[in-house]
């Protein structure tokens, strides 16, 4: 009950807020009556899938990827790609892009965003993302178009 609350508030604050760090979150929620740990609000951020984007001048906040722009994402994904990704790798139909830490569902979100027809879907953990593509499609070349976008 507590954690939905508490959840429902980050929302809240970051639609309304620009909360760059989660020193700047845990504050916040003290003014609404949370008292909460870094690692509380860690698991939150993971939780709700929480991404940070750009909010002008050099600045980067958290966003809900429900919240962000649509138009944006092929931008978002290509500046997450080119800064966070450390490996491609593939299996069968299945590609693994393995992330610097913390990096893999905001990566994950981005790449859903983008829309392309070869994807089946994707599940993150905190440095890797398992993309599934479809049957007929190489993954060799799924992994060059990822890699071209992220140049």
């Amino acid at each position: 009950m507590m954690k939905s609350r508490r959840q429902k508030a980050i929302r809240e604050i970051i639609e309304n807020k620009n909360i760059e760090t989660q020193f700047q979150l845990t504050e916040e929620l003290e003014k609404h009556g949370f008292h909460v740990t870094q690692a509380t609000i860690s698991r939150d951020i993971k939780e709700l899938g929480l991404v940070k984007v750009a909010a002008g001048n050099n600045v980067f906040a958290y966003s809900s990827p429900l919240n962000t722009p649509a138009g944006n994402a092929h931008d978002r994904a290509k500046r997450m790609l080119r800064e966070n990704v450390l490996k491609y790798n593939s299996s069968g139909n299945m590609v693994v892009i393995r992330t610097m830490p913390g990096i893999a569902q905001g990566l994950a979100s981005c790449i859903d965003n983008l829309g392309w027809k070869e994807l089946v879907g994707s599940v993150a953990g905190d440095d890797t993302i398992f993309l599934l593509v479809k049957e007929d499609v190489l993954c060799g070349d799924v992994i060059e178009r990822l890699q071209s976008l992220g140049q």
